[in-house]
């Protein structure tokens, strides 16, 4: 698989602001995605992307169009966060990547196995290195029975302060078979333990054909 299109609706609430709307999210396998929030207040989007060394850049926009970039040490986590099964394979064949087992524990009273994957940086050293390591943490919780990633905790952090973390958690449920891949059709963005994102998917699209230019920068 080389590239997923998902489309549904989606509630965002952000503070006293609670709206819904339609979703577009777009992501590919080696390391794109985009997702674009359409809503009464008007569109609000996210690209990730690399650059022509590899390097992760992305922006957001909100109604006026405008981009704006998002800060390096917010582009250490992997960008298919709506797309679990990008995700991992990902976490699975990069170099350099660690993989603890934390062990089997609850999770919103389901149990879980939970394994937590970050990505010590090769030239760098002391106080420099466990910073990085950390900012790239992801941990994974699966389903015990099915394998199924049920949820997947990283943090974001201030644009000045990469030293201050903000949990994010992202769950997946209702899991169905499209073309013979497993999509959750529900997924839910909890920041700071708040839901800001409600996304119920309608409709997935595999091998479209996505291109370079769905996921450029201004």
């Amino acid at each position: 698989m080389q590239d997923v299109t998902l489309s549904g609706t989606a509630r965002r609430i952000a503070g006293s602001d609670d709206e819904s709307g339609t979703v577009v999210l777009k992501s590919t396998s080696d390391g794109h995605s985009r997702m674009d929030l359409n809503l009464p207040s008007g569109t609000r989007s996210e690209i990730r992307s690399l650059d022509s060394t590899g390097s992760p850049v992305g922006a957001w926009s909100g109604p006026d169009g405008a981009q704006h970039a998002i800060s390096n040490h917010n582009l250490l986590t992997d960008t298919s966060w709506f797309f679990s099964a990008f995700a991992l394979a990902r976490m699975a064949s990069s170099q350099g990547v660690v993989a603890a087992y934390i062990g089997q524990e609850a999770l919103n009273g389901q149990s879980v196995f939970h394994i937590s994957v970050s990505q010590p940086p090769s030239n760098a050293s002391g106080q420099t290195a466990t910073l990085l390591q950390h900012l790239t943490q992801m941990d994974i919780f699966l389903d015990p029975a099915t394998h199924l990633p049920v949820a997947l905790s990283f943090s974001i952090h201030p644009d000045n302060d990469a030293g201050l973390d903000i949990p994010v958690q992202i769950q997946f449920s209702d899991y169905r078979n499209t073309g013979g891949v497993q999509i959750p059709f529900h997924v839910q963005k909890f920041i700071n333990n708040s839901l800001a994102l409600d996304l119920q998917i309608q409709s997935a699209v595999l091998n479209s054909g996505l291109s370079a230019s769905a996921f450029s920068l201004q």
